[in-house]
C-alpha cells in the first residue's frame, strides 16, 4: 500500500493535496484496495458547496458503494470528468489520474488539520 508523504489524509480514507486556496481530493490507495474493482463514480457538481465530513459523492464497486466525505469545506471548482468513462482510474493511479474533485477553500485550517502520512500509517497498521 502506497502512502504518499507530501499528502493529508482523512480518518474516512481520502486524501487530500493543497495549492494555494485549491484542495484536490480522491481516495486513498487503502480504500480503493479495500473497495476492489470500481465500476462507476458519482462525482459532485462543479459550484455545490461542502462541509467537512459531508458527502461529495459514491463510489461503486463490484463489492460495494460507499461515500465519499469532503476532507475540507468549500466549493467544488473542478471534478475529473475522465472519471465517468473511466472510473477504473480510481484504482489503477489513485493518487494520480484517479483524483477525485478539488475544492477552493477560505483558509488551511481544515486542510493542516487532516492526518500526515505516519499519522495515516498508523490508522491503518500499514508498515512502511
Amino acid at each position: 500500500m502506497h502512502i504518499p508523504s507530501e499528502l493529508r489524509y482523512s480518518s474516512d480514507h481520502e486524501w487530500a493535496s493543497a495549492s494555494d486556496a485549491v484542495v484536490r481530493v480522491g481516495i486513498t490507495d487503502y480504500a480503493q484496495d479495500a473497495l476492489g474493482d470500481v465500476v462507476f463514480v458519482d462525482l459532485p457538481a462543479v459550484g455545490s458547496t461542502v462541509d467537512v465530513g459531508g458527502t461529495l459523492g459514491e463510489v461503486e464497486s463490484t463489492k460495494s458503494v460507499s461515500e465519499i466525505y469532503a476532507p475540507v469545506a468549500g466549493s467544488v471548482v473542478r471534478v475529473n470528468d475522465a472519471l465517468v468513462a473511466s472510473p477504473e482510474l480510481v484504482n489503477s493511479d489513485p493518487y494520480g489520474t484517479g483524483w477525485l474533485c478539488e475544492i477552493s477553500t477560505s483558509g488551511r485550517s481544515d486542510f493542516d488539520a487532516l492526518l500526515d502520512a505516519a499519522a495515516y500509517r498508523a490508522l491503518t497498521n500499514h508498515q512502511p
